[in-house]
């Protein structure tokens, strides 16, 4: 026997059974026994017959609890053993024939860094309508962030054809890395350029989107000050003998005096010794590394030195990563003189070498400019 209050909520729950019928519209069945649901819809149907089918059938379709969707069920089977012919479910939407997903970096390369701290990047992403292939060309500066931007859709076969076509004639070594390395050195060029209160090249407004939340950047990409081999050190200067540091050296236009000077002691028409001019140049050099290589600048040369160490590294070739890495670490350690690091003072050396070839016009001063440009 039905007790008092379950009649109650029974007559409340086709209440608004009733209402919904009327109005055409899901009911909230939300709070009623599987017991209450069940008397309240066999009530439903014995007023309405047929005419109740549509709610029950929204009801079975849509309901959220379990016990109602089987309650509705029910009693719509037994509209059917009446001879009721019900209406179908609702199909299930059709899903689109091109699915847009979200752009994922899948692959990417990086160049070596040429002497203004310029290299070229590049990362395919997947994803969009279709999930078709995009390949992103940056041109990133440690300096002014972003300085170029290209590309668009590639198929696999027209990217194998560019990337032998690169190793062939790049002449900077060109090596795959981690995508979400590459999608981070691109954050940090972002970060630049909102510290700079700059903005990088108009080409690169297509690709903002997919570097709206950069990675942060991995550790091993950072040069670490520690433990340097002495031994190493000592030979760092040999690492401007490698054809990939063939532009490696401080800007001309910005030790100008500085190589007058050395022009001025080299041409002087004073007898002095040999020890005496090995003296004056020393401290020239001495000079020109106390300006060129104050805090920032020194984490910048630092950070490519560690950069290099992996492209080295990367292509088999241990010793140039050693003693790239080995001169990163001094350049990272603040403690250490500057001064005091052979590769250092071959870098200063090699700017002051190229300032005076400036400075007697058998070179042009934008030809040989380590500042970075825009194309």
């Amino acid at each position: 026997m039905t007790s008092p209050s379950a009649r109650e909520a029974e007559a409340a729950c086709l209440l608004s059974l009733e209402g919904a019928l009327a109005a055409g519209e899901p009911p909230d069945l939300v709070g009623y026994t599987g017991e209450v649901l069940e008397g309240a819809l066999q009530a439903l149907v014995k007023r309405h017959g047929a005419a109740a089918a549509p709610l029950l059938r929204a009801i079975a379709d849509g309901a959220r609890a379990k016990p109602t969707r089987k309650a509705a069920k029910r009693a719509l089977y037994r509209l059917a053993q009446a001879g009721v012919a019900l209406p179908l479910s609702a199909p299930a939407p059709i899903a689109p024939v091109v699915r847009r997903r979200a752009e994922q970096p899948i692959r990417a390369w990086l160049s070596g860094i040429d002497g203004t701290g310029s290299r070229a990047v590049w990362i395919l992403f997947e994803g969009g309508l279709g999930g078709q292939l995009q390949l992103c060309s940056l041109l990133l500066n440690d300096e002014a962030g972003v300085l170029e931007a290209a590309g668009g859709s590639i198929t696999r076969k027209r990217l194998e054809a560019e990337l032998r076509h690169l190793r062939e004639h790049q002449k900077l070594p060109w090596v795959e890395t981690d995508p979400a390395r590459a999608s981070a050195l691109v954050g940090e060029a972002l970060a630049l350029h909102a510290r700079m209160g700059s903005e990088p090249p108009p080409e690169f407004s297509r690709w903002r989107r997919f570097f709206a939340l950069p990675p942060a950047r991995p550790a091993d990409d950072a040069a670490q000050a520690g433990e340097v081999d002495s031994h190493l050190l000592d030979r760092s200067a040999e690492l401007l003998e490698l054809p990939e540091l063939a532009g490696w050296f401080v800007d001309p236009g910005q030790i100008h005096e500085d190589a007058l000077a050395l022009l001025q002691a080299r041409e002087s028409r004073l007898v002095v010794s040999d020890q005496i001019k090995g003296e004056r140049e020393a401290a020239i050099v001495d000079a020109v590394i106390d300006k060129q290589f104050t805090g920032e600048a020194r984490r910048r040369w630092a950070r490519r030195l560690a950069e290099m160490a992996l492209i080295f590294r990367s292509t088999g070739r241990e010793e140039a990563a050693r003693l790239a890495g080995g001169a990163a670490a001094a350049l990272a350690d603040p403690s250490r003189t500057a001064r005091h690091i052979p590769f250092v003072r071959a870098l200063a050396m090699r700017g002051l070498e190229i300032g005076t070839e400036v400075a007697l016009g058998r070179v042009k001063l934008p030809e040989v400019s380590r500042a970075p440009t825009r194309t």
